[in-house]
């Protein structure tokens, strides 16, 4: 999928490639999944015993534990990056990023930390810091990117998530107070999905504008409003495509239980269904049940992710390019651990 999603953006007709290695990915998962295998088994026990023994109860366990892998989450993160990076060229120069898994995660760590002490104000402040960490150690070839620009210009992009926490947490009260208020929910609701959605196209957009590598720029016209259409449009699409086998089957479930409790009466029809073995039904349920991730990766798919990366691939334009022909290959990165970490954490870096 990546292969495909990579050729088919093509900045001046030139197709990205993505050369990465399925062994390699292989490779990458089962280390991650050793190591976290190690701390759930081995970390975790010591944590129960210590929390039973001290407070009688696991609540403390499981707090310090699910701290203990924030940490690796960013640090999955940032080695997804720099793997996809290293394995994705264009007019076959290769793309690169820095070792600094570590120095991203213990950064992101303190970002959050104060975003979550000014009550999500200070996001953009964030947003900002680690993307130029990021970015400040990316390459395209011998050119090193730079993030310019100001944490101070994401501000203006968050004024419509902070309106809809507002609102939303004043109709939460009411809602506390008088639960016939919950129709204001009907407009703060949307309003503050809206404002997620703007915050993360404008915050991506006045970034890419400010990056650079080597004299080469770019420049976004992503629109907000067009990718909180492609949302809702998607997720209502595909709702509504896996409720027509859900549904039928739902009731068809409905019904043979009621044969069970002899609430159908002698129907032919579910007569011989009940003749079957239940262990046939049990494989057929079991089959259904994984249907649904598997059509929900697929229709998200078609809905949500290739619109929008399209979207983004067809407002975004490189500036000065002429200056592409003073950047030269680079050596590749033999980083070969791939992106184990941010599979088994499922940590959302797939594309």
């Amino acid at each position: 999928m990546r292969r495909w999603y990579w050729s088919a953006i093509r900045p001046a007709g030139h197709p990205f490639e993505y050369v990465g290695n399925p062994w390699e990915k292989l490779l990458g998962f089962l280390i991650a999944v050793v190591i976290l295998a190690f701390y759930i088994g081995i970390v975790n026990l010591i944590l129960m015993f210590v929390s039973f023994s001290l407070l009688s109860n696991n609540f403390a366990a499981y707090a310090v534990s699910f701290i203990g892998v924030i940490p690796l989450w960013f640090y999955a993160r940032y080695r997804a990056r720099r793997y996809v990076l290293a394995r994705t060229r264009w007019r076959g120069v290769r793309f690169g990023l820095e070792p600094g898994a570590w120095g991203y995660a213990f950064r992101a760590l303190g970002h959050w930390t104060l975003t979550v002490l000014t009550a999500g104000l200070m996001w953009p402040r964030m947003t900002f810091w680690l993307e130029k960490y990021v970015t400040d150690r990316t390459f395209y070839g011998s050119a090193r990117m730079n993030q310019g620009g100001d944490w101070k210009m994401l501000m203006p992009a968050i004024t419509h998530a902070v309106i809809g926490v507002v609102f939303t947490g004043g109709a939460a009260l009411s809602i506390m107070q008088n639960p016939a208020m919950a129709w204001m929910l009907v407009g703060s609701m949307p309003w503050l999905l809206y404002g997620l959605v703007h915050y993360s196209v404008e915050s991506r957009r006045l970034l890419a504008n400010e990056k650079t590598a080597g004299g080469v720029g770019l420049w976004s016209q992503a629109r907000p409003r067009r990718i909180a259409r492609i949302y809702g449009f998607g997720y209502v699409a595909v709702f509504f495509m896996l409720m027509i086998p859900l549904v039928p089957v739902s009731v068809l479930i409905v019904l043979l239980e009621a044969q069970e409790v002899g609430l159908r009466g002698d129907n032919p029809f579910f007569v011989w269904l009940g003749t079957l073995p239940r262990t046939l039904l049990t494989i057929v349920g079991v089959l259904l049940y994984f249907s649904v991730f598997l059509f929900w990766n697929v229709l998200t798919q078609v809905f949500l992710t290739m619109p929008i990366l399209r979207h983004y691939a067809q407002t975004l334009a490189v500036t000065d390019a002429d200056k592409l022909y003073d950047i030269s290959q680079r050596a590749r990165d033999e980083f070969a651990e791939a992106e184990g970490f941010a599979e088994a954490l499922d940590v959302g870096a797939a594309l």
